[in-house]
């Protein structure tokens, strides 16, 4: 009996350093900021690692007042990249301390 319990106490103890680990990586990728853009990079955004956006820049040249949808497209172009990049690094960095874990 005593056996078991020793194992669960390693078991804990591996889990509580997963914990931590799995923390600060969330915390370093929640502090780096991620570039996404739209076609020829006429509008780029900037986002943090926990979706947070921190800067549009639109070039000037684009702005056209007879076509907002084009600027649209591209806005909505440049925020679903940057989104998919923090997805994707997302999955990298934490998907190794979730992985096999049912509901992950």
């Amino acid at each position: 009996m005593m056996r078991g319990m020793g194992n669960m106490q390693g078991m804990m103890k591996q889990v509580q350093k997963m914990q931590k680990e799995m923390s600060k990586a969330q915390e370093t990728l929640n502090a780096t900021e991620f570039t996404g853009e739209s076609t020829n990079g006429y509008v780029k955004v900037t986002a943090t690692g926990d979706r947070k956006v921190k800067d549009i820049v639109i070039d000037p040249a684009i702005i056209d007042a007879e076509d907002p949808e084009m600027l649209q497209d591209l806005v909505l172009m440049a925020v679903n990249d940057v989104l998919g990049r923090v997805e994707k690094e997302s999955e990298a960095t934490l998907g190794k301390y979730t992985k096999g874990i049912p509901g992950f």
